[in-house]
């Protein structure tokens, strides 16, 4: 195994196809081939099946995904540690991020703080918004992004708000429904996705609460294949706003307003440790991070008055 065919393999889980995770790595789509081949011939293995949504992971790629996760984390702090010890070599900026926020937030964010310190190395891990807090309070990372998080011995600043908002397929979803009540939303075919994260937990909740039980057709590993599957008719989905804004706005994708349920609210949180200062590398990053976040926020709020948003 080499860390390029792991980083591929997980790219390919991430985004449910060789095309976005190409685009992703900037790599050609039969770099990606060739990379996921190399990895299941070393292996033994089928990593991954194709189904009308996309590429899946098979059973021995759900139980690669953690082992790849962790390699990868070891070969960051490898590098970081041999880094260290190069003259004129500045320690990496360790950041940890939820990996929708990984994929939706942070490369605009990267892209304006290389332009501004093209020299510094910033390593970017990634995982739920507990294990974002647990890295940040482990001292792994030095700033950690994620959804909703409150600890006493970390800083928390909201940069924005991100709520779950229910979305349909602008032509093949519910005919006429820009609105609906929960009991109808509960019929109708519903994608639900990362079993066990705070996303699965806040929809399920929100049935449970009014003694609903949804109709769930299908359950996914990420965000992007749930989005997939909604762009190709296959259901409904709770998705985060971030996630489908530029969707939303071509009109490739609907919301639906829940007349009788509070909307599932959340926010986009930074977060760092109480007790130890930032860095001046880190506080560029941060003010990078709280400016994207700002003008993020404006693009949202200037398409709200078109139809359908």
């Amino acid at each position: 195994m080499e860390i390029d065919q792991l980083e591929t393999f997980l790219a390919v889980a991430t985004f449910g196809g060789f095309h976005r995770a190409a685009e992703a790595l900037r790599v050609s789509q039969p770099a990606v081939s060739a990379r996921i081949k190399a990895l299941e011939q070393s292996l033994g293995v089928t990593l991954f099946t194709r189904s009308r949504s996309g590429f899946t992971l098979s059973e021995s790629g759900k139980t690669l995904r953690p082992y790849a996760e962790q390699l990868l984390r070891t070969a960051a702090l490898t590098r970081q540690a041999v880094h260290e010890h190069q003259p004129g070599k500045g320690t990496p900026l360790q950041i940890a991020a939820a990996l929708s926020i990984s994929v939706y937030f942070l490369p605009d964010v990267l892209k304006r703080f290389q332009r501004a310190y093209p020299s510094m190395i910033v390593n970017i891990r990634s995982g739920h918004s507990k294990e974002v807090l647990d890295m940040v309070l482990g001292e792994e990372a030095e700033i950690g992004l994620a959804r909703s998080l409150q600890h006493p011995e970390v800083e928390t600043l909201s940069l924005r708000d991100d709520p779950l908002v229910l979305v349909s397929h602008a032509k093949r979803g519910p005919k006429h429904a820009n609105r609906a009540r929960l009991e109808q939303v509960a019929n109708w075919p519903l994608i639900f996705y990362e079993r066990g994260s705070s996303d699965w937990t806040l929809t399920s909740s929100l049935f449970r609460a009014a003694g609903l039980v949804p109709n769930v057709a299908f359950e996914v590993d990420t965000i992007e294949t749930a989005k997939r599957m909604v762009e190709r008719g296959l259901g409904l989905a709770f998705l985060p706003q971030m996630a489908v804004g530029r969707e939303i706005r071509l009109r490739r994708l609907t919301t639906i307003k829940i007349l009788n349920a509070e909307p599932l609210h959340r926010s986009l949180d930074v977060i760092h440790p109480r007790r130890r200062p930032l860095r001046p590398e880190a506080q560029a990053f941060l003010r990078i991070v709280r400016e994207a976040a700002r003008e993020a926020a404006f693009a949202g709020n200037s398409h709200r008055g078109r139809p359908q948003l």
